[in-house]
């Protein structure tokens, strides 16, 4: 009556061996794989790594680029904000300026660079160079009054007749122009002042970006650099 038990429980101590061996043997294998990737695609994974801390949602990084190169001119979403505006260009820009406070994209967008449309600008009544440009765009095109679109690596302004010039907002700054009314575009290398740059860049970028996504970024950079060292001490574990 005892052999039936007897024959089971040995044949499953035979086979929970037999997956114990398989499962010894596999280790080894998928860790050489798993290494060997690291070792191969650092460069990728830390591409990757630092492009999902900083846009969770990828696809608002090609749709910023698309509308710095063709801003949504939005005359309609404006409206709401041309009651009792001066004449003057001068005058309109300090207006709008007044109405949209400036705010960081980290702060508005929970990103660290993203050009927002012009209806969710005036929506939210605050934002970058960006948000505030395309909105004194719009109203200059609700106005008529001519006006080009000028971007520098840091920066996005609006020039028109009498605009006054600063650091960041003159001819020799901009890389691009382009004229809505004709369509024409201008490119040039721009005088570059390194520390001026590097200062606005570091704050936009770095300085008030969230503490969270901060420690992901840096804990995940050190994963991957961590890694490789193992990998390069662990160089027998190569195929």
């Amino acid at each position: 009556m005892l052999e039936c038990p007897t024959l089971i429980g040995s044949a499953f101590v035979k086979h929970l061996t037999a997956l114990g061996t398989s499962a010894r043997a596999f280790v080894p294998v998928a860790r050489r794989k798993v290494l060997h990737c690291l070792e191969r695609h650092t460069g990728v994974l830390f591409a990757l790594w630092i492009l999902f801390v900083l846009y969770p949602n990828p696809l608002n990084l090609p749709v910023s680029v698309h509308r710095l190169f063709n801003p949504d001119i939005d005359p309609v979403a404006v409206e709401s904000l041309l009651d009792g505006l001066p004449s003057a260009p001068a005058d309109v820009e300090e207006a709008i300026l007044l109405m949209i406070p400036y705010r960081y994209d980290w702060e508005v967008n929970g990103m660290p660079w993203y050009f927002p449309s012009t209806e969710t600008i005036v929506e939210r009544r605050e934002g970058d160079c960006k948000a505030r440009a395309v909105v004194l765009a719009s109203v200059f095109e609700r106005l008529d009054i001519p006006y080009r679109i000028n971007s520098s690596f840091v920066h996005l302004w609006i020039e028109y007749e009498g605009k006054s010039e600063t650091a960041f907002e003159n001819p020799r700054a901009k890389f691009h122009q382009q004229d809505p009314e004709t369509g024409k575009r201008f490119l040039q290398f721009p005088e570059i002042e390194w520390r001026l740059w590097f200062d606005s860049t570091k704050e936009g970028l770095w300085t008030v970006m969230p503490v969270v996504r901060k420690v992901l970024l840096l804990s995940g950079i050190a994963f991957l650099v961590a890694a490789r060292v193992v990998l390069r001490r662990n160089s027998g574990l190569r195929p």
